[in-house]
């Protein structure tokens, strides 16, 4: 199926220029499922994931227990999520994630990369039934029916187990993220998650090739992506220089 490692999540490049940026999301995200679950990670499964992620993406440590202390001490702002979903350049489908505190100005925000760049953003719901949400782990391996195995013996809903160039894939449903998770770690000693995601996968994927729509998908990410509400960014596109 060639999906082995393909998260299409669109991720903020780790450079310096965005580090800062990238911390900021990740404390937002934190601090908003810290408050909505509690603070402490040991029964915040979701905060647990989320910390998990932060650190493996070099996040400072005073980042994360800032907004964690900041979520248990019940001030701050009052955050909640929106999604937005459209066609972008070469008819492309997205889905954007974003945590706001002001829906006008992040609608506004998030419609102008649709504007600028030829494309269209649609009504909720409109390229969702495209994607799959699932949880994807992915560690050293090459025995894809083992893994089944301990996965099924733990009574994990697997939805696809892959193997390529010695990396396994395993996608789950995400609300099965947890338990497979923990089946393979007690499987497994010593592994390592090298992908340790929740996203949406396309079902399908759409080839950017033409000059100008692989112009105005490039500028349309970077608009996106410089939206401060803007947490994530996930899309069908494959681009071609």
């Amino acid at each position: 199926m060639g999906r082995a490692f393909e998260v299409r999540k669109n991720a903020m490049a780790k450079t310096a220029a965005a580090k800062t940026k990238v911390n900021s999301k990740y404390g937002k995200e934190i601090y908003v499922v810290a408050k909505n679950g509690g603070a402490d990670p040991e029964t915040n499964l979701s905060l647990r994931r989320l910390i998990e992620k932060a650190k493996k993406d070099q996040v400072p440590a005073h980042v994360i227990d800032k907004a964690v202390e900041k979520a248990a001490g019940g001030a701050g702002e009052d955050y909640s999520p929106a999604r937005y979903e459209g066609y972008g350049p070469g008819n492309c489908m997205v889905i954007v994630d974003c945590l706001t505190d002001n829906p006008n100005r992040t609608i506004k925000d998030v419609r102008l990369p649709f504007t600028k760049t030829d494309s269209k953003i649609g009504s909720p719901g409109c390229v969702a039934h495209m994607f799959d949400h699932l949880a994807i782990l992915g560690f050293d391996g090459d025995d894809d029916e083992v893994v089944l195995e301990a996965l099924m013996m733990a009574d994990v809903d697997v939805t696809d187990v892959e193997v390529e160039d010695g990396k396994v894939s395993v996608f789950a449903p995400h609300t099965e993220y947890f338990k497979a998770k923990t089946a393979l770690t007690e499987a497994f000693e010593g592994i390592n998650f090298e992908v340790d995601e929740i996203t949406f996968v396309p079902q399908t994927h759409i080839e950017i090739t033409g000059e100008d729509d692989l112009a105005n998908f490039e500028k349309f990410m970077t608009m996106l992506e410089d939206c401060d509400d803007v947490q994530n960014i996930y899309h069908n596109a494959i681009v071609n220089k």
